[in-house]
């Protein structure tokens, strides 16, 4: 288990408080010092490190403290996965001593292999297989910056624990198996940083200018005489090569430095056995559970400098767009206006007690949509009744009888699951008031609430925390789910501007990804943990929803219960293992 001992700062304290980033916030300095008394080429890593696995659920701060390993120098790690799905597990570096200079405890360089199969599959580095160093967001660790594949180096310091999350990502037409692969995690001397960490920005664009230069001499050969092609394409192999050995590539070549040969390896590093079970069970492509995340154009057209309308504008939400689909997740875009109004699943009223001539002002407009698409579904979201309801009974009875202000005007009834606190009993109330006959839907969402103990994806809460919000949706019967926003930080008009929580919401409530030029040069997004623990979540529909196809829901259910996973909005596992135990099984009674 992961002790849960991160004190989670105060909403008052994130207000305009930006984010601590924390490469190197200056910590616990009190480690033994070896600069330039150890050399990291001569003693074994694991005398030098702390390496310790852990799964995805943890929340791995600096200050975790390492596990032991059985046997001295390997650490294993082994995962279940179904085809067109993501698994993910974190590895944990701790210096023992420090051996850098300039404030550091020292440099690794990590390196791993292909995951192979007896029969020659493999499961390739950089493609099923990726790595992300974990970063702390106002010291609780949450955005995942990635990591060159197959080779990394990653600077550690005095007293401090670095996460490294590492996932497998299996194709949907990946044969079944065992795969196998080796990580190598070895102390190395700071001078031996590889090159193209620190390359110049001119040297990029020689290589540039050299590989255009190629195409430019190979592209145009057609109907031209065979003397002409030859020497071209000569012309063309020697810059190619004149590229390669380049010191950009120095890492890749035969005999680099940077790469580390067999031997060293072999006989300094600490090794970490990977071993992945391929199941044939596909996950489809086409979620079961619709999950609709809101994403602020606004957000995007302030800090990536793009007028709303123009092809810079439509290029940044399609990147957006498309890289959030991999989270399965289907993305909406939406422009926040004042008073709680959103110009996306329109709400256009103040975020007091709503009244029924405001029902049905959603009525009216339900009407004028479906007048140029009949086929439109309308959501409506929800967590109280109007306060002048007809009815003398109380707030709940209200609340449960909206369907009946809205009906036919809206097909998709979305409510908070803050209104129901612990009590799942009130879901047959809901459902009760709803036709599915005539394709009425239950949805709910989270957002500032509930808050701790129950699910939501606030930071700092736990790992389990995270994951289980898909497991109640699943357990009370919901058929989608809604989050009011992905990216939703304070005003900023500069891409790399520090991240700043907005003011008077929880930390992280709104936020589940940050821009990647915060972190480095890449335009591309960075997930955060939360992210990652949301589409492990929809998987587990997926596992749960097969498992009852074959035993039926309520033994479903029961699986849930039995292996301790959930039991209620207060009581989930606080700890990964029934989570693997629930997974193991229905890979055990569903596979072929």
């Amino acid at each position: 288990g992961n002790p849960q001992h991160i004190t989670v700062p105060p909403v008052e304290g994130v207000a305009g408080g930006g984010t601590g980033y924390g490469w190197n916030d200056g910590g616990f300095r009190g480690l033994c010092s070896f600069s330039g008394v150890v050399d990291p080429t001569k003693i074994p890593s694991v005398e030098l490190l702390h390496v310790w696995c852990m799964p995805s659920t943890a929340n791995v701060g600096q200050q975790e403290m390492p596990r032991p390993l059985e046997p001295v120098g390997v650490v294993w790690i082994s995962l279940l996965v179904a085809r067109n799905e993501r698994e993910s597990t974190q590895i944990a570096v701790r210096p023992k001593v420090s051996w850098g200079g300039q404030g550091t405890a020292g440099a690794v360089q990590i390196q791993c292999s292909d995951l192979c199969s007896p029969s020659g599959d493999r499961l390739l580095v950089g493609q099923a297989l990726s790595m992300r160093r974990v970063v702390p967001i106002l010291g609780v660790p949450d955005a995942l910056v990635p990591l060159d594949l197959p080779v990394s180096q990653i600077n550690l310091f005095p007293g401090e624990t670095t996460a490294i999350w590492v996932s497998v990502d299996v194709p949907a037409g990946q044969p079944p198996g065992q795969y196998e692969g080796q990580l190598f995690i070895t102390a190395v001397a700071v001078e031996t940083l590889p090159s193209s960490r620190y390359q110049a920005k001119n040297e990029k664009y020689e290589l540039y200018q050299e590989l255009k230069t190629c195409l430019d001499m190979v592209e145009p050969l057609d109907d031209r005489p065979l003397e002409v092609v030859v020497e071209r394409v000569r012309s063309a192999t020697s810059t190619l090569r004149r590229v390669l050995m380049s010191p950009t590539f120095n890492e890749f070549s035969l005999g680099s430095g940077d790469v580390m040969d067999e031997d060293t390896v072999t006989n300094l590093s600490v090794s970490l056995k990977f071993c992945v079970t391929v199941w044939d069970f596909t996950l489809p492509l086409t979620p079961s559970l619709p999950a609709v995340f809101g994403v602020s154009e606004t957000v995007i057209e302030d800090r990536f400098g793009v007028e709303h309308g123009t092809d810079g504008w439509y290029d940044a939400l399609d990147r957006h767009f498309n890289w959030l689909l991999q989270y399965r997740i289907s993305p909406f875009f939406c422009r926040w206006g004042d008073s709680m109004r959103v110009l996306a699943y329109t709400c256009p009223w103040p975020g007091n007690p709503l009244n029924l001539d405001q029902y049905n002002s959603i009525c009216n407009m339900s009407s004028e949509i479906r007048a140029y698409a009949p086929d439109a579904r309308v959501l409506t979201t929800y967590y109280c009744g109007p306060s002048d309801a007809p009815v003398s009974v109380s707030s709940f009875e209200a609340f449960v009888k909206v369907p009946t202000y809205l009906r036919p005007h809206t097909q998709i009834f979305c409510t908070s699951e803050w209104v129901l606190g612990n009590r799942e009993d009130l879901v047959k109330d809901i459902l009760a008031e709803l036709e599915p006959d005539n394709g009425e839907e239950w949805w709910t969402y989270v957002c500032m609430g509930p808050s701790d103990p129950h699910p939501n994806w606030h930071l700092g809460m736990r790992g389990t925390q995270h994951r289980a919000v898909m497991w109640r949706v699943w357990k009370e019967g919901g058929t989608g789910f809604l989050y009011w926003g992905a990216n939703c930080y304070e005003k900023a008009m500069v891409a790399s501007a520090e991240i700043r929580f907005r003011r008077g919401l929880p930390p992280g409530d709104g936020v589940l990804f940050y821009p990647g030029e915060v972190f480095s040069s890449s335009h591309e997004p960075v997930a955060s943990v939360r992210l990652e623990r949301i589409l492990s979540g929809l998987q587990d529909i997926e596992y749960l929803k097969l498992y009852s196809a074959r035993y039926g829901r309520e033994e479903g259910l029961a699986l849930l219960e039995k292996t301790g996973a959930y039991l209620g909005p207060e009581r989930y596992t606080l700890d990964h293992m029934p989570i693997d135990a629930m997974r193991a099984e229905v890979y055990r009674t569903c596979r072929s």
